[in-house]
């Protein structure tokens, strides 16, 4: 292939790290206009192979020769925008902790969209426009929602006018009207003569009409690279007895932290917060029931994440609000550790705040304890019901591997332990199935419908996926915008 006609091209290379290295020497080449998807289950080395071909894993062996022409530049940092969708709630990774975006007060130096953006001219304003974030231009960036948040990461990046913009899962979090919108603008930026695009996605049902061409990488190898249509939108999907399987050893488990003597969660009376001029909820009431699954919607913006920092007390507004869990009124005297030892919880802030380079099982035992790292040692029996619950979500094999070394697919699946791991009461999943492949979303799903039949436990789930409700779901809430 002649070199002039690509706008990347790799030989024979091998990453100097260790922890980073593929199966076999990369050669890869990306034509000159050509869309690209990277495609594969969680941990196949996705999002290392593209961080390899930009750079940013130093080389031991071959080369790369990049050709971003008609920039003045072929550097990298010059022609290229990257967008993960971890969540930049917070300044710095010292600082963050997942309450920040419900304790506002507290931070002095939170910036503002504007701020962000830098100057808002007629493009950027046409940008804001186009993703409906003009009405958050002068809102504090920790006060956007996720699916808010991550459509201002793509205005952010496409205003930088880059000659390749990475995108990393940008489907996660959005809810539908939000999906097809982005879909609808990057089917435009493909048709740009100046952008080129790569997509890494977990299922290849995801794969957007304009993609060109596809990688698909097993196991920290590339199988190849294909045409899209060479290789089907159909995702492979666990066999149904391993499925039954998995639900038989959830539904056996026994409890220690089941208490039947309360036939109501969860009441909400009138509740009403604010962030400024910004109302999230007004004059709200919600009863949820001993035993009931609920599925809570809406669409990004609605208040469904704030809801649910005020159940799990981590929103400092819920102590002048009229709650009662657990048939305790909130504000009673109860600490914040009472609230917690009954709730699992997990979450995209909790995901954000969970960045440290601690054993997968020590962040996994973390959940008995309702911490962020280990500070507490933890007994054999406990530190059994942690492996047990790991080999139910397919990660006993991480036990010992570093949390911040993990595909955020993978990173999901241990924070997902660990909101079980206590066997808890109330357990609360904020968009669970962030980042997971297909395989992983029906494992998932399997083990939270095992899960809500076992007798007092109840279940609230938010997602802006339908199929990723469990068929137990007795109850549904779906909130809207605040006029």
């Amino acid at each position: 292939m002649n070199v002039d006609e690509t706008i990347l091209s790799m030989r024979d290379g091998i990453a100097r790290a260790s922890e980073v290295r593929f199966a076999h020497p990369l050669n890869i080449d990306i034509l000159k206009g050509e869309n690209i998807a990277v495609v594969g289950c969680n941990g196949a080395g996705k999002s290392i192979l593209v961080d390899t071909l930009l750079g940013r894993y130093p080389l031991r062996e071959g080369s790369v020769v990049y050709d971003f022409s008609p920039s003045e530049s072929d550097a990298v940092y010059k022609n290229v925008q990257s967008i993960t969708f971890r969540d930049i709630y917070g300044s710095s990774e010292a600082n963050y902790c997942y309450q920040l975006r419900w304790n506002l007060h507290e931070q002095e130096d939170i910036p503002i969209v504007r701020e962000i953006l830098g100057c808002i001219d007629d493009d950027a304003y046409a940008l804001l426009q186009r993703f409906h974030l003009v009405d958050f231009i002068n809102e504090p960036v920790v006060q956007l929602s996720s699916g808010e948040l991550r459509k201002l990461q793509i205005v952010k990046a496409l205003l930088a006018r880059p000659r390749l913009l990475v995108l990393d899962n940008p489907y996660i979090g959005l809810d539908a009207p939000t999906r097809s919108m982005l879909d609808k603008a990057l089917v435009e930026l493909a048709d740009s003569e100046s952008l080129q695009m790569i997509i890494i996605l977990g299922s290849r049902e995801e794969i957007p009409s304009f993609v060109d061409s596809v990688f698909v990488v097993e196991n920290r190898a590339v199988l190849g690279k294909f045409k899209r249509e060479e290789i089907g939108t159909v995702d492979s999907l666990p066999d149904e007895s391993s499925v039954d399987v998995l639900r038989e050893k959830v539904l056996s488990l026994s409890s220690d932290n089941v208490d039947f003597s309360c036939d109501e969660v969860l009441a909400m009376n009138n509740i009403t917060v604010r962030y400024g001029e910004r109302t999230i909820l007004r004059d709200f009431s919600w009863r949820v029931g001993c035993g009931e699954v609920w599925a809570l919607s809406g669409e990004n913006g609605s208040g469904k994440s704030t809801l649910l920092s005020l159940v799990c007390a981590d929103n400092l507004q819920s102590y002048a609000c009229d709650i009662t869990l657990f048939a305790r009124r909130r504000g009673t005297g109860e600490s914040i550790w009472e609230i917690k030892k009954r709730i699992g919880y997990v979450s995209p802030e909790m995901h954000r705040s969970y960045l440290r380079n601690l054993p997968v099982i020590e962040i996994v035992a973390s959940g008995l304890h309702d911490s962020i790292g280990l500070y507490r040692r933890s007994t054999d029996a406990q530190m059994q019901s942690c492996m047990q619950w790991m080999e139910i979500f397919g990660i006993a094999h991480l036990r010992d591997s570093s949390f911040i070394r993990l595909s955020s697919g993978e990173q999901r699946l241990v924070l997902l332990a660990r909101a079980f791991v206590k066997d808890p009461r109330l357990l609360i999943l904020d968009e669970p199935m962030h980042g997971l492949d297909p395989q992983n979303r029906a494992r998932a799903k399997a083990v939270i419908e095992a899960f809500s039949r076992r007798k007092g436990k109840t279940v609230i789930m938010v997602s802006h996926y339908e199929e990723d409700f469990p068929s137990t779901l007795s109850n549904r809430l779906t909130l809207k915008k605040v006029k």
